[in-house]
């Protein structure tokens, strides 16, 4: 099944890369951020870190997953909500792309994303879900040549 829906900690999910809602800076933060690193390992994972960053607003890079059990971590920069009328759905739709070409690029058959920016960059929720799901499936069908649709992806809503 090429993408469900789940209630978990995106933390303990066994995928190939678990999608890490970040800032420009990589650094450490509050919420899914904050749970990832201390998970991964924060030290070793800020320092991976600092070697990529900085990056813009819809870009993807990866470090190693270190202690989590997934192979990677995949770092995008979510857009902060202004109201909908500054590129904020554009921004977002870059970010689960990023990630998902990123993750065929590094031969990943699993993805865990959380709802990119519906924390504290406020970006409402439907919305984001909305977004999240129609780039997800929309990546996975125009992309069947790479094998993109042998990619599980999984859109982690704990907490949500």
């Amino acid at each position: 099944m090429p993408l469900q829906l789940v209630r978990q900690d995106i933390t303990r999910m066994r995928v190939d890369a678990i999608v890490n809602a970040a800032n420009t800076r990589l650094l450490m933060g509050g919420g899914v951020c904050g749970a990832i690193f201390r998970a991964a390992g924060a030290r070793r994972l800020q320092e991976a870190c600092d070697r990529v960053s900085p990056i813009r607003t819809g870009e993807a890079v990866a470090t190693p997953g270190f202690d989590l059990p997934a192979r990677y971590v995949i770092h995008t920069a979510g857009p902060v909500w202004q109201g909908g009328g500054h590129g904020e759905e554009d921004q977002l739709r870059a970010c689960y792309r990023n990630a998902l070409a990123l993750a065929t690029d590094l031969g990943c058959e699993s993805i865990a994303f959380p709802l990119i920016s519906s924390g504290i960059y406020g970006y409402p929720k439907a919305e984001a879900m909305h977004v999240a799901t129609d780039e997800i499936r929309g990546f996975l069908d125009r992309y069947p040549a790479a094998g993109n649709d042998d990619i599980d992806a999984y859109l982690c809503l704990f907490g949500e």
